[in-house]
């Protein structure tokens, strides 16, 4: 009975054909004259209009091409927001332009806007891959870069941190927070406020670029 139509039936009748097979009738063209309906597990005729319409998705952020543009002094705090950005478009299966423009006499120095997006590429190498090399366009540096498949592919560290066990954190923050208590000489506690290290400063970006002195 499975894919054969049944021709034009009433609805008492259809009705009971469908309790005698134990599954449901489904209305699938209230518009068509008679409607048309199937006869089918309306459970999983949901989960297969769900898979479709995932797949369908698929295809559509497969499609789509988001830009990420990048400068040739761009800050090293700059550079890992927008290196964020290009990981969760990725993630989302969707591809991502990288564009570096030179502007003024920063044409004169090429190799730094190389060396930018090539750094770029190299962050997201678990996320993604260049289609070409970066190519030197008028007064712009270009590539297309694709996400690796599924099975290939790093998780998104953001969602990997949001799905990180709460009950942890507040331990960490309490660890470098808490004060020590020592006893003064009379015995009393005394609180002793640690002062914090301060981070190493970081050494990625071009610190000595040659563009500040233009």
């Amino acid at each position: 009975m499975e894919g054969n139509q049944l021709g034009v039936i009433a609805l008492n009748d259809a009705l009971g054909l469908a309790r005698q097979h134990g599954v449901d009738l489904v209305e699938i063209a209230a518009t068509a004259n008679p409607p048309v309906c199937r006869l089918v597990d309306f459970g999983k005729y949901r989960y297969e209009q769900a898979k479709k319409e995932k797949e369908s998705k698929k295809h559509q952020h497969a499609s789509m091409v988001k830009e990420i543009q990048l400068s040739p002094r761009i800050d090293p705090h700059d550079l890992g927001i927008k290196t964020g950005h290009a990981i969760d478009f990725l993630c989302e299966d969707m591809k991502v332009k990288v564009a570096l423009r030179f502007r003024g006499r920063e044409m004169a120095h090429t190799d730094i806007g190389f060396q930018v997006v090539t750094k770029f590429i190299e962050s997201i190498t678990q996320f993604g891959h260049p289609d070409f090399p970066p190519k030197l366009i008028g007064r712009g540096i270009n590539v297309m870069i694709s996400p690796l498949p599924r099975n290939k592919r790093a998780k998104n560290p953001r969602q990997v941190e949001e799905g990180a066990s709460p009950a942890t954190k507040p331990h960490a923050e309490e660890k470098h927070s808490k004060p020590d208590n020592h006893a003064s000489d009379d015995g009393k506690p005394v609180k002793v406020h640690r002062p914090k290290t301060p981070p190493p400063e970081s050494t990625d970006g071009f610190a000595n670029s040659p563009f500040e002195k233009l």
